[in-house]
């Protein structure tokens, strides 16, 4: 049974900006694990997968209804597994997590449903 929904949209200029502001902004947002890879990357990907994972996070804490807040960026973590797909390695849901993030332009979009374990 689906328990929650959650989507989100982001520019990436903003968070480029914000980065440009804030240098240690990636680090507020991304965890260990997350900062790794994006640490890889270069120009626009580095600012689309920041920005990929900011959004998926929002969508996150909007599908368990508390948004970000009582629900941390550092809460979540969001690998990808062995095809590339973005999945929850963590965070405070323990069913089952469906996540979709999608970029378009300067615009990234993350959708998330959550299924109760239980069905």
């Amino acid at each position: 049974m689906i328990v929650g929904h959650g989507i989100d949209l982001q520019e990436v200029t903003a968070i480029e900006k914000a980065v440009q502001k804030h240098p240690r902004f990636p680090e507020k947002v991304l965890t260990p694990k997350e900062l790794e890879r994006y640490q890889t990357l270069t120009g626009k990907r580095q600012l689309t997968y920041l920005a990929g994972r900011w959004s998926a996070k929002e969508a996150l804490a909007k599908a368990l209804g508390t948004g970000i807040g009582k629900v941390g960026f550092q809460d979540i973590e969001i690998l990808s597994d062995e095809k590339g797909a973005p999945q929850v390695n963590f965070g405070p849901f323990q069913g089952r997590i469906w996540l979709s993030i999608s970029h378009s332009g300067d615009f990234v979009q993350a959708s998330v449903i959550l299924e109760d374990k239980y069905d």
